[in-house]
Order: structure tokens, then sequence, then C-alpha cells
């Protein structure tokens, strides 16, 4: 580490305005210690420490070494774009040895081209207004090599029809899809099982992560070591993939695929029919359900009364909303039967059966609410109505998925500590064994930071604010003679 990072290192001879620091020495020792020891780590790394470049020169060492894989997971867009576009090319550059590096997203940002296929001969466009931003995704996909929806920078950021042609998980048919050689995502994992070094998200690491040992929806190839920078964000977000949910935009798109089975034997066809009617039906009245009274955007509890509650006798008894529960449920069985009597004939059926009895499991588990280890909410977002249970503690999970099947997770952010150490965040995370740092900070706070509080400020929501922070902006860089960084947040 001291021939990479240190004053007359390979860095320092790359880089004219490279300064050493002993913190992001300490930290990148410490990072290889637990690559090299099979150990899991806490280091916090303030602003200036170079943490990005610590943790990853041990973990090309350690792939190079042929340790295995190594998963660096990022809470920020920024910072994915920062480790691909800045800091990992210029390591290819400056490291003796060369290895490689490939960047994933979640499966929603990329092209199903059997969903696409399909899309070409059924209604899913909302207006006249996308047959053209159809006909462009559709000749982008005969062109693109990646698939990504990144790529379409043309189009508005939001398409409606999007979503029914995306890769998620629920939707992929596996290697019975007819499309899986060119598929994009196959193609991504591909890229993937070839580089040293494999960049995601948070969120595409935890769907991973709870996927994983499932015959579908898991992305990411095997790995020995996973680095999770941008650590303090990661309880919340395991929190939302260790749960379940259940939304209308869910079986609205179950039903849609409904529509596009090609079901050969008539009287089949016609029950298919028959039973997706009716599904579609008591859903629009389950959902009915939750607009009634407290119908406003934003997020509940679900309280244990809302589907049973006792009557005078002391017993359980459904309340109106139970009673549409049930008459769903009762629904997405025989549907569920129906389709499971067929499935065998189309991989198309097969993975609508499997999407049925992830939603009929989940649909109980949120209704019941009987795991007392989980909370229970409803959230209304724009036409979407999401029914959740999240789990209270994720320690015992963290511990089960993560920290005891990998060898070696590093954990690092700039803020990872209480009063000088890391029982919090070890507690919430269930990390007991993992050794841990705090590196040293190469600033003089001190000497060389200032805490202004402006005496007075206008109401942010005023049309006199944007010129009171520009005054005050002023002040600040007069009184550090121009040397501040300004960021302005909204």
């Amino acid at each position: 580490m001291e021939e990479i990072f240190g004053p007359e290192g390979l860095i320092a001879q790359a880089h004219p305005e490279y300064e050493h620091r002993p913190g992001q020495i300490d930290m990148a020792r410490a990072v290889l210690r637990a690559f090299e020891e099979k150990r899991h780590l806490i280091v916090e790394a303030g602003t200036g420490t170079g943490k990005t470049l610590a943790y990853l020169v041990p973990a090309v060492a350690s792939a190079l070494a042929g340790r295995g894989r190594v998963i660096v997971s990022t809470g920020t867009k920024n910072l994915q774009e920062q480790l691909m576009e800045k800091d990992i090319p210029f390591l290819q550059s400056v490291l003796p040895r060369p290895f490689t590096a490939t960047y994933m997203k979640g499966r929603s940002n990329y092209l199903c081209l059997n969903r696409l296929w399909r899309a070409e001969g059924s209604p899913i466009l909302e207006g006249l207004e996308e047959v053209d931003y159809f006909e462009e995704v559709c000749e982008w996909s005969r062109i693109t090599k990646i698939g990504d929806r990144a790529e379409l920078a043309n189009l508005p950021e939001s398409l409606s029809f999007w979503r029914h042609i995306d890769a998620r998980p629920d939707t992929c048919l596996g290697q019975k899809c007819p499309e899986f050689d060119p598929c994009f995502i196959t193609r991504m994992r591909d890229r993937a099982r070839e580089s040293d070094i494999v960049v995601v998200n948070h969120h595409l690491f935890f769907a991973d992560l709870a996927l994983r040992n499932g015959n579908y929806g898991s992305v990411l190839p095997d790995y020995t070591a996973v680095i999770l920078d941008e650590a303090h964000l990661i309880e919340d977000v395991a929190a939302e993939y260790f749960g379940s949910q259940v939304s209308n935009y869910q079986i609205d798109d179950l039903i849609r695929d409904l529509g596009m089975l090609k079901i050969d034997e008539l009287e089949t066809d016609r029950e298919v029919t028959r039973s997706a009617a009716r599904l579609s039906q008591f859903a629009e009245n389950f959902w009915m359900g939750f607009r009634d009274g407290r119908g406003e955007e934003g997020r509940r509890v679900i309280v244990p009364s809302t589907f049973a509650r006792r009557n005078y006798d002391g017993e359980y008894e459904h309340t109106p909303l139970g009673e549409l529960y049930m008459v769903l449920d009762g629904a997405i069985t025989r549907l569920e039967t129906t389709l499971d009597a067929i499935k065998d004939k189309t991989p198309d059926i097969e993975s609508l059966v499997r999407r049925l009895r992830q939603i009929r499991f989940d649909l109980n588990f949120i209704v019941t609410g009987s795991d007392k280890k989980f909370v229970y909410w409803v959230e209304r977002r724009n036409r979407g109505i999401f029914l959740r249970a999240s789990p209270i503690d994720v320690a015992g999970l963290l511990q089960d998925k993560l920290f005891d099947e990998v060898s070696t997770v590093v954990l690092t952010s700039a803020t990872l500590s209480s009063d000088g150490n890391f029982a919090f965040i070890r507690d919430g995370l269930g990390l007991d064994t993992a050794d841990d740092l705090i590196a040293s900070s190469s600033f003089d706070y001190q000497n060389q930071a200032v805490l202004y509080l402006p005496s007075k400020m206008p109401d942010p929501r005023s049309s006199e604010w944007a010129n009171a922070a520009a005054d005050e902006v002023i002040r600040i860089l007069n009184a550090t003679e121009g040397r501040a960084f300004v960021l302005s947040t909204s």
C-alpha cells in the first residue's frame, strides 16, 4: 500500500496534484487485511480521506490474487459514476497488472426483448402521442448493445409503457425464454462474470440478496467479498427488500399479461378469460377500499382492526375491507388453480402461476399481520396503492443472508460512528465480530473550517429567498477569501 499511496508511490507519480494522506493508507491496509484474513470491517472515512481509492486498490489486489470477485455497492448514482468514469479508469492506467470492471443496474432499467415482442401486438400505450415513442424504442432495440433505458436520452424520463416492456424479475422466464441468449440481462450477467470488480447500487444488491438461491430474479454473479460504500443507508434499504409488497400495478400488469396468453383449448381459454375478468373486478373493489376516507397521498400504518375485528361475543369477524380481501383471495386462488393445470404447456403460464402465488402469499402475510417482527403500512402515490410489510429489525436477516455467507464485508462511510465508537451501527446491522477503524482526516477543521449561521432569512417558499440566499453566499465567499465550495439543495 505504501508503494501505491505513499509520497513517491504509483499514484503520486501519475497524478501531479496527488496529496499523501496517512488516513488513506491506514484504511487501505485495513481493507487489504480484511480481504486476506477473511474478516468483516467497518471504516469511517471523512471527506478528503480518499476512501474510494483506499478500498478499490485492495479489492483489485484481492481479485487478482485469486480470492474471487468483489462487489462494490454504493448508495448514490453520483458515486457510481465517479467509480466507473474516474476512479477505476485511473487505476487501470496506473496499476501494473490489468483488471476488469463493469457496472450493473437494476433489472427494470433494461429492456426485455420478449415483452417488447409481445407488446407490439397488444394495447399498452396510453395515448396516440406515445406511438412515436414506442416505434423509437423498437428501432433502438435492434441496435443497442446494452439495452439500458438511459440510452433513450431523447425520450421523456417517464414513459408510461416502459414498465410493460422492462426486464423486471417477476416476469422473467429464465432459460425458458425464447430470447434468453440475446437478452440484455443475460449479456449483463456475462459481462459481470468476466469482471474482477462489479459496481452496483444498494437497491440492486439487496434485491439480489433477497432473491439469492432462488430460480428467478437474481442478477449478480457469485462473489466472495462486498464493499458497501455509503453504508449508513443500508439498514433502510435492507428493510425494504426483506419485506413484502403488493400493489395495484402488480395485479394490473398480471391481468394484462393474462390477456396476451395463447391457449389452444377453447374451454380452458374461456375459463381463464372469465377468471381474469373476476380478478380484475375484485381487485378494483379491494383497492377502492383504500381510497375511502383518508384517501390522500402518503403513508399510514395498517392497524390490526383494518381487515378483522372482535365482535361483542369476542370472536373475530371481517371488516368490509376484509370481506373484499377474501373475495379477491378466492379469485386469485381460482385463477391459479386453472393455470396450474396447464402450466407445463408454455413458460408464460408457469411464470404467471409463480406471480399469482407470490401475490397471494404477500397479500395474506400483510393482511394477517401476525408476525410482530414486521410493521405493516399502506402508501398511496399518484395512481398507485402499495401494501407493505417491513421488518422492524434487519440485524438477524443481514447476519443470516450476508455476514454469515460472505467471507469479507467492508462497510464504509463518512458517518458511521457515534461518540467515537461503532456500537450503534453494530447493533442495528447485527455485526458483532467486525474489525473497525476511524481513518484520520487530512483536514485541520479548527483552523480550516467556518460555521456561519445567517441571523435572519425569509421563508424558503417566498420570492425573497433566492436574493437573500445569494447575499449570504457572497458574505461567505468574502469571509473565506473565495475559498469556499457552494452546494445548493432544494
